[in-house]
């Protein structure tokens, strides 16, 4: 079949249909910096229905509806003044007596126990700042005028709930008390707004409302509000003249403003502000701001429309791939992920800050991000041809360039390092685990190189000059990083490799990171010469004597050091070739055989979502396109989707898990598209697959 891709009817061929209240099942739309995630009414109705806590208490799905931007944070009255010093532990290395801040335990802090006087500032620094749930919007529902709202999603009769992926319009019909309410939902392409039609003749009569409240912040792992202490925060309801009502809110040192269509009423509980019209239909618009920031008059028709010609310009854009005509009975689940992946990632990965693993869906880790989960979440961006989707996270390093050379220099090493777990400022978490990892320092040098393959001469030109002075600071310090013995570069203790289960103070040489270190420096070695200015001569040393990774058996280990290679967790060695292009230090012959090594007996069960992509990759690159679909599509706890196309990992614990999607698109592109001189479809038996695909970048 020639001609382009029919994309509109690749993407309506995924359209999400809910037709039950599902707690595991909420739908979100948004726009990369803000989101809103609802339940089946297409609102924030049934809020205990999706609370994760007491989804945990009862071992069930659940995703909290929260509303979330990447502006709103918030952080925990600090009265001890605690700072990241007083969570630091000395660690002896060849360079001296080094501080890392790992006085943190995740389990104490989860579970409730008591926690030890040395660990208490670690936890607050790790449980601050949280990401700030900005407000509930749902209705108020009775069987009559005077009866108390409903809480049971069970009274709804005839629950339809379509998520039109090519709009980004989320329209919910449903039956109660004998009437059907029918709910469209969109969000604003731009700004930090969300927009509702509302028609029912329980509207009419006053047993329909539509009501916002607004809860306190919570520093738990994966909640978003605390309902508990209203007098712990201020909303303040005042009726100006560009909306009909504005809402001031103040949360300890964060202050934000709520600006409603309609004039809203305090309502029966703290916090609570409720809209009733005597009319069958009623339009909402609520737009979420800084405190210093004015509210901006729209209609519903007016976002309707704009959310419309932006998710179709999203579609008509960057690459598209079409699995129609493949006789695999696996090709329309692979295609169905794909879709959802391009439009989660959409809502979800591509704003001014690095997301979170759950997006703006709902928290984990209190809403901050990882960095070592960057690549995943936004590499795909891409090679997929919407590289200004990616290019907007970007800028934050550079906005925290000065904090990560403080961490470098507090280390004693040159440049600037980044950490595991950061805020929007970029302070880092106290981790017994995050403090030691180092595979997220190449990071933001693999991303920029992506983003300079996918720009034109002028524009690539403007991105060196843009982006060298963070080329060359994490460059520096992967350089310093490198410790010189025997003749040998080496990585050494304290350090933890991706797969996170061997002993910081001992590891060696994990294969993945030395590999790693030798690319990231090449692609600092190329922003230089693109500057005009000649290779880095100490760099060029140390790439050429990296120590090489350990081998047994005609396989990779995983480190260098005992007990070499454990078989659970992230098989995060592979992506020495898969994630990375070929480099001088990995046999591609070698990792063919490491690869199914590491079929034959991994345990699946502890793998991640995002593992399974790092899979599909390795075995591209080594001529085994069976088993990158294989890979792609294993059936293992840990790679189950959704039907809103959610990886959950841990129950309630992460519902929602981005790096998933991000990295199955980026394993699809490279299949499909290939890399410098691979050829076309590299991924893909012939047999049974066909595969028609437009607007790749190939990867190196």
């Amino acid at each position: 079949m020639k001609g382009p891709i029919d994309r509109q009817a690749v993407v309506r061929r995924h359209t999400v249909e809910v037709t039950a209240p599902d707690p595991g099942t909420p739908l979100t739309v948004g726009n990369g910096d803000f989101a809103y995630t609802a339940d089946i009414t297409g609102m924030q109705t049934f809020t205990g229905f999706h609370d994760q806590t007491a989804a945990m208490a009862r071992q069930r799905l659940a995703v909290n509806t929260a509303t979330l931007s990447n502006w709103g944070w918030h952080e925990m009255p600090n009265p001890r003044g605690h700072v990241l010093a007083d969570a630091m532990t000395a660690y002896e290395t060849a360079r001296g007596t080094v501080h890392y801040p790992d006085r943190y335990d995740m389990t104490a802090a989860m579970t409730g126990a008591p926690i030890p006087e040395r660990l208490r500032a670690g936890t607050w620094l790790h449980q601050n700042p949280q990401r700030l749930d900005l407000g509930r919007i749902g209705l108020l529902l009775r069987r009559e005028t005077d009866a108390e709202p409903e809480t049971d999603p069970a009274a709804l009769t005839g629950t339809h709930q379509r998520l039109d992926l090519w709009t980004g319009e989320l329209t919910s019909v449903f039956t109660y008390a004998g009437h059907q309410v029918r709910v469209s939902t969109v969000a604003d392409p731009v700004r930090s707004r969300v927009a509702f039609r509302i028609a029912s003749r329980l509207l009419a009569d006053g047993r329909a409302a539509v009501a916002i409240r607004f809860p306190y912040a919570s520093d738990g792992f994966f909640t978003t509000s605390d309902w508990s202490l209203p007098d712990r925060h201020h909303s303040d309801a005042r009726h100006p003249e560009v909306y009909d009502t504005r809402i001031d809110r103040t949360v300890d040192g964060t202050r934000y403003a709520v600006h409603l269509s309609g004039r809203f009423a305090a309502g029966a509980q703290p916090h609570q502000f409720v809209r009733y019209t005597g009319a069958e239909t009623m339009d909402v618009v609520v737009d979420f701001t800084p405190a210093d920031r004015p509210g901006e008059l729209a209609t519903f028709d007016e976002i309707r429309r704009a959310a419309a010609v932006r998710w179709r310009d999203f579609w008509m854009s960057g690459a598209a791939v079409d699995f129609a005509g493949s006789t695999d009975e696996r090709a329309p689940e692979l295609e169905r992920r794909v879709v959802l992946s391009q439009y989660l990632t959409a809502v979800n990965c591509s704003g001014s800050l690095p997301p979170q693993e759950t997006g703006l869906i709902t928290n984990s880790w209190q809403g901050k991000f990882h960095l070592e989960m960057h690549w995943w979440h936004a590499a795909h961006f891409t090679t997929w041809g919407r590289s200004e989707l990616m290019e907007r996270s970007l800028d934050w390093y550079l906005s925290t360039l000065d904090v990560a050379r403080d961490t470098a220099r507090r280390q004693r090493y040159a440049g600037a390092r980044w950490p595991k777990h950061v805020g929007p400022d970029g302070r880092e978490s106290p981790s017994a685990i995050g403090a030691f990892l180092v595979w997220q320092q190449p990071h933001p040098l693999y991303l920029l190189e992506l983003l300079h393959r996918s720009a034109g001469a002028e524009a690539g030109a403007e991105l060196v000059e843009r982006f060298a002075v963070l080329v060359e600071e994490t460059a520096a310090f992967m350089a310093d990083f490198a410790q010189e013995r025997d003749g040998a570069f080496h990585l050494l203790p304290p350090l933890l490799a991706a797969q996170e289960f061997y002993d910081a103070t001992t590891v060696e040489d994990p294969t993945f990171e030395v590999a790693y270190w030798w690319y990231g420096l090449e692609i600092a070695q190329r922003w230089r010469e693109r500057r005009g200015l000649a290779r880095d001569q100490r760099w060029k040393h140390l790439q050429e004597s990296l120590a090489r990774p350990r081998q047994d058996g005609g396989c990779y280990a995983a480190v260098a050091t005992e007990p070499y290679l454990t078989r659970d967790d992230h098989p995060s060695l592979l992506c020495a070739l898969g994630v990375l292009p070929a480099t001088p230090l990995i046999d591609p012959a070698v990792m063919a055989a490491t690869l199914n090594d590491v079929l034959g007996d991994w345990a699946w069960d502890t793998a991640w979502g995002w593992d399974f992509p790092v899979l599909a990759m390795t075995a591209t690159r080594t001529g085994q396109p069976g088993t990158a679909v294989d890979a792609l599509l294993m059936d293992t706890p840990k790679n189950q989707w959704t039907v809103a196309g959610h990886t959950p990992q841990m129950g309630a614990l992460l519902p929602v898990y981005l790096p998933s999607n991000g990295g199955l698109l980026a394993a699809v592109s490279l299949m499909a598209a290939g890399w410098d001189g691979s050829g076309d479809c590299p991924g893909f038996p012939a047999e049974g697959w066909t595969v028609r695909h437009e607007g790749f970048t190939p990867w190196p």
